[in-house]
C-alpha cells in the first residue's frame, strides 16, 4: 500500500469520499487519545472525547487551511476540546504541595535504596502526575510527541518564548520534586 501524505486524503474527503477520512483517524487515533487521557485522566472520557473530537475534526475539514500541519491543527482541537472538558467538569486539581506530599509517603528505606530503572521510570512518572494539566500537556507535547516548541506554540496558543520559558521551570521544577525524592536526579535536557 503507498503512504500517501495527509493532503492527499484531505483533499478526497473534501470532494466527498468520505471513507478516505477513515486513513486520517486511523493515523492521528492514538495521538489524539494519548493526549485527552493525559488531560483529563479517565479512561472511559479519554475514549468519549476521542470520538467528539473526530467528529469535530470532520465538520471542520474545510475550515483546515494547511498553514501548520494537518497533526498541529489536530492537536490544537484536541488540546482545546480536553480544556474545554476540563473547566466544565469543575475538576478540582490537588496543589502541587499535596501531591509532593502524598508521593513522600512511601517507606523510607525504599527511599535511600538504589532504585532500578523500573522504579526510576515509575517516580519520574509520579512526579510528571504531580505536575499541574498544562504542564503535562507541555512535557508530552515536547518529550512524547516530539513535537516543536514552533508547533507547541501554535497548539496552546503561547508565545514561543513563553514554551520555552515553561519547559525550562517546569523541568527545573521536575529535578526539585525528583531529588526530594532523594530518587534519581534528571539528566541536563536542553
Amino acid at each position: 500500500m503507498i503512504d500517501r501524505d495527509d493532503t492527499y486524503y484531505l483533499n478526497l474527503v473534501l470532494s466527498g469520499d468520505t471513507a478516505a477520512f477513515s486513513y486520517l483517524v486511523e493515523r492521528y487515533s492514538d495521538m489524539v487519545y494519548s493526549l485527552v487521557l493525559k488531560m483529563l485522566k479517565n479512561e472511559t472520557d479519554a475514549e468519549d472525547l476521542t470520538q467528539e473530537i473526530f467528529i469535530s475534526v470532520y465538520k471542520s475539514l474545510d475550515k483546515f487551511r494547511g498553514n501548520s500541519k494537518f497533526s498541529t491543527w489536530i492537536y490544537r482541537i484536541t488540546y482545546n476540546k480536553a480544556i474545554s472538558k476540563l473547566r466544565k467538569s469543575n475538576r478540582i486539581v490537588l496543589s502541587e504541595v499535596e501531591k509532593a506530599a502524598d508521593m513522600e509517603d512511601y517507606d523510607e528505606e525504599a527511599q535511600h535504596a538504589p532504585a532500578s530503572t523500573d522504579e526510576q521510570l515509575q517516580q519520574l512518572e509520579a512526579a510528571l502526575q504531580a505536575l499541574p494539566d498544562d504542564e503535562q500537556v507541555l512535557i508530552m507535547l515536547y518529550y512524547y510527541e516530539n513535537e516543536s516548541v514552533e508547533a507547541i506554540a501554535s497548539i496552546t496558543k503561547l508565545s514561543e518564548s513563553n514554551v520555552k520559558v515553561k519547559l525550562f521551570r517546569i523541568r527545573k521544577k521536575l529535578k526539585e520534586v525528583l531529588e526530594r525524592q532523594n530518587s534519581i536526579t534528571m539528566p541536563v535536557i536542553h
